[in-house]
């Protein structure tokens, strides 16, 4: 399953920030479709994901009925973005064998 979306950058501050690209409704509720086949456990999803030039791999948070995109640390200061910052992400879902 491979898709195409564009999100805001939001920040989640815990012990440590984190920040993420919240998953469309629409796009959600797709990947809700094949979440069984995908999850390796608690409900996260393994995607391969693109943001501009740059691919990562990463897992999909279920949060609140949708999914939040993680963005790891290298990929966002390597890009530049911040919270508040608008991307456009291409993600495919990986499978889990079996």
């Amino acid at each position: 399953m491979e898709l195409v979306f564009s999100g805001r950058v939001v920040e989640w501050r815990g012990p440590a920030p984190y920040f993420f690209v919240p998953v469309p409704d629409e796009e959600s509720t797709d990947i809700r479709e094949v979440a069984t086949a995908a999850s390796y456990g608690w409900g996260v999803i393994p995607v391969e994901a693109r943001i501009g030039g740059t691919a990562f791999t990463t897992s999909l948070f279920p949060k609140d009925g949708g999914y939040l995109l993680p963005l790891k640390s290298a990929v966002r200061t390597g890009l530049g973005l911040g919270e508040g910052d608008d991307v456009t992400v291409q993600m495919a879902v990986r499978f889990q064998p079996g």
